[in-house]
């Protein structure tokens, strides 16, 4: 359920976008500007303005409830709690580091 929702989410965001960058700027920017098109510029503006405002219903729904289902199924856990491991030390029973350091050998006269 957590994934279906994700995704949808993510899709809901990408579309948010691309519909917000389809609008026309009043500064020229990023808008599409210019005229020509099938609807006129009062109705596509409209349709993009309640596009627009649907998805971002959706997008603040999917995150209020990915919000709710990622809290429910976890419990609190803490640093605190989980046991120190060693690091360094390799697995396999010999220690890293000698218990008795050698001794130096005698120099050896001739």
């Amino acid at each position: 359920m957590e994934t279906v929702l994700l995704v949808i989410h993510v899709m809901i965001a990408v579309f948010l976008i691309v519909v917000v960058l389809l609008q026309r700027s009043e500064g020229g920017a990023l808008g599409i500007g210019g005229g020509g098109g099938a609807m006129s510029s009062r109705g596509a503006a409209n349709l993009l303005t309640r596009t627009t405002a649907g998805l971002a219903g959706a997008f603040m729904l999917t995150s209020v409830l990915l919000a709710i289902i990622s809290g429910t199924h976890s419990e609190p856990t803490s640093i605190l709690d989980t046991p120190a491991t060693t690091t360094g030390a390799p697995e396999s029973g010999v220690p890293a580091v000698p218990e008795k350091p050698a001794e130096p050998s005698a120099p050896v006269s001739e």
